[in-house]
């Protein structure tokens, strides 16, 4: 059995090396490092380090190294499928069963190669930027006002865009080179007249440059504020292979020695912010990329530190983004991990309220944030009249989600007690209230049906992780007749379950499913660029990525739909889809015959392009071959 390197890279990123040698080993926290007694050899003196950094341990005296998986393999004696399956396991990860081919192997090496060569382009964009602001004056003064020392600007990479459309074109051998847009340094857009040429363009233009940089300090992205008060005033990188802003934290690169030092990670709504906390004595902030802080944000960070801080805007936009940040910390909090909300005066963000307030007055506000605790309390009692009946039921029902999200041990404990008290049940009684809903019996299906819920999980014995996005959504249906399942309905099903299969089709097939209006379309082009990016992935892993997307309403539904059966067999979903595609291919077909025999009155030669299609759809409706 080979399990595809992608798959490997993404376990790997997931498990925390400090707490899963930390089970086996009493570690203690030394700088930026954890050490203790070395468990593959006899020592009195520690000589044995785990860097939460590098996500890598190393022994001093006897050379012991390596990540997650060769700590299990080392320590139990595990063989490598083996540890790959329990670490799996413990995150609730499904391991690719399929063996890789040799092609599948070299386009997966192709990809890796692809990653590192955006990342120089990437690079490159960057040193330019940071040129142009040396002669850039409006820039220069706009970081002066903000109060930025030379010195901040040089540690962040600060830079600038220039006016012009094409400004880059001075920077790359070739304007044209299709990396530019993969990168998302240039934007392509259609030709006016019609013509194949399409035009180009920066997107990014008269902005001070932030570049993003991953864990490793690879620039994997930019953020571009405008230097006045134009429209959007902050611009981020779009999605790409090497840039996803549901996983990324702006500044944690140049903060991953000061979160060890300060014992806590400030996380705040702009990337100005960090930069501004970091002059202002606070080099600890990180921040999201202009989206809600997701659990892959939470579960980052906890590699770095045990202490998060959430600073939040206090008004109404203010409170929703600290109740979705609630729900991404949940699963991650526990009894060794604090977490907390610090709410600022509406007129105020963390720079300005640092020169009003001085640094002192903003660390009394950080020591006096609201605990995790109290804010789930807060956010299931909001709109809840305490002194009615109806009142407190609201509140209970509210509650269940987000205690159920909590990992078991004592704060989950204390806190089912508080939330008893205040909707006046004994706790007995409300885990009684709370517990799981008899499943209705199901008809004997004549194959395997079984639908995964929202983590992958088949209702078969094994792993199932906790938490509130880990069971299955519960989609209402329009009371009276439930509306057929598309074509494009069942490829996505297919395709969530058997991403592997998108290899095995035509470019024509890939453009028919990504050009599909939303939120089909959507979905396909999505699922290209995960496959691109990380390989075959299950559907637990794609729901992960999911999360928070404009798609992730389809995905669910169609995941979880009774109409569209689950195909086990790798063969079966690709004949399935094949099948679908060349149904859809044909209907695909029929719509361009009627726009061939529309233009035919002014256009002799659709007419003969009318004849070419219909030999085409002809030719596939007597075959049960699948479409070329």
């Amino acid at each position: 059995m080979a399990i595809p390197q992608s798959f490997i890279q993404e376990l790997v990123a997931r498990a925390d090396v400090v707490e899963i040698v930390g089970r086996y080993v009493q570690l203690k926290k030394t700088g930026a490092n954890f050490s203790g007694l070395c468990p593959f050899h006899s020592e009195k003196s520690p000589s044995f380090t785990v860097s939460p950094t590098k996500q890598f341990y190393h022994c001093f005296g006897c050379g012991k190294n390596g990540n997650a998986i060769g700590f299990l393999m080392d320590h139990t004696g595990m063989g490598f499928i083996d540890a790959v399956k329990e670490l799996a396991g413990q995150y609730g990860m499904q391991v690719p069963e399929e063996d890789l081919s040799p092609e599948q192997r070299a386009r997966a090496a192709e990809q890796r190669q692809k990653q590192n060569t955006l990342t120089d382009v990437l690079e490159k964009a960057g040193e330019a930027y940071r040129k142009h602001l040396k002669d850039a004056s409006r820039a220069i003064d706009y970081c002066k006002r903000r109060g930025l020392s030379g010195e901040i600007a040089r540690r962040f990479g600060l830079g600038y865009a220039p006016q012009g459309w094409r400004s880059l074109a001075s920077v790359f051998p070739s304007y044209e080179d299709p990396l530019l847009v993969e990168s998302g340094l240039v934007i392509l857009g259609e030709d006016d007249n019609g013509g194949e040429e399409k035009k180009r363009w920066d997107r990014f233009r008269d902005r001070l440059m932030f570049p993003i940089r991953n864990v490793k300090g690879e620039c994997i992205g930019f953020g571009g504020r405008v230097l006045g008060d134009e429209k959007p005033k902050y611009l981020n990188s779009p999605e790409t292979p090497v840039f996803h802003k549901g996983r990324e934290l702006y500044g944690l690169f140049e903060a991953r020695t000061a979160l060890r030092e300060q014992g806590f990670a400030l996380v705040t709504e702009g990337y100005m912010d960090v930069v501004a906390l970091a002059q202002l004595g606070f080099p600890n902030a990180v921040a999201t990329l202009g989206t809600a802080c997701t659990a892959d944000h939470v579960q980052k960070l906890f590699r770095f530190t045990d202490a998060v801080v959430f600073s939040f805007d206090g008004d109404a936009a203010g409170r929703r983004a600290a109740r979705k940040a609630l729900e991404a910390a949940l699963p991650h909090a526990g009894d060794t991990r604090n977490v907390k909300f610090l709410f600022l005066p509406p007129e105020h963000d963390p720079d300005s309220f640092i020169r009003a307030h001085g640094k002192d007055g903003f660390a009394r506000c950080i020591a006096d944030a609201v605990p995790l605790s109290r804010f789930l309390i807060d956010a299931a009692r909001d709109g809840c009249d305490l002194l009615t009946a109806e009142g407190r039921s609201l509140m209970a029902s509210n509650a269940r989600p987000l205690w159920n999200a909590l990992p078991d041990g004592a704060l989950k404990r204390q806190l089912l007690g508080e939330i008893a008290a205040q909707v006046q049940l004994p706790s007995r009684e409300l885990t009684e209230l709370w517990g799981p809903a008899a499943a209705p019996a199901a008809p004997a299906p004549t194959r395997d049906t079984r639908t995964p819920s929202a983590d992958g999980h088949d209702g078969s014995t094994g792993h199932r992780p906790r938490g509130r996005w880990n069971r299955a959504p519960s989609l209402p249906r329009p009371p009276g007749r439930v509306m057929p399942a598309s074509r494009a309905d069942h490829a996505a099903r297919v395709l969530l379950g058997h991403l592997a299969a998108w290899d095995l089709f035509s470019a024509e097939d890939h453009a028919m499913l990504c050009q599909l209006p939303a939120p089909h379309g959507p979905l396909f082009v999505w699922l290209e660029h995960a496959l691109h990016e990380h390989g075959p992935q299950p559907w637990g892993a794609l729901r992960e990525g999911l999360r928070d997307h404009a798609c992730e309403e389809l995905a669910l539904r169609v995941m979880a739909d009774p109409q569209l059966a689950s195909i086990d067999d790798q063969k079966d979903a690709v004949d399935e889809l094949r099948n679908l595609l060349r149904r859809m291919l044909i209907e695909h077909l029929k719509s361009q015959e009627t726009l061939a025999i529309e233009a035919a009155a002014s256009d002799p030669a659709a007419l003969a392009r009318y004849r070419e299609l219909q030999a085409r759809r002809l030719g596939l409706e007597s075959s049960d071959a699948p479409a070329p």
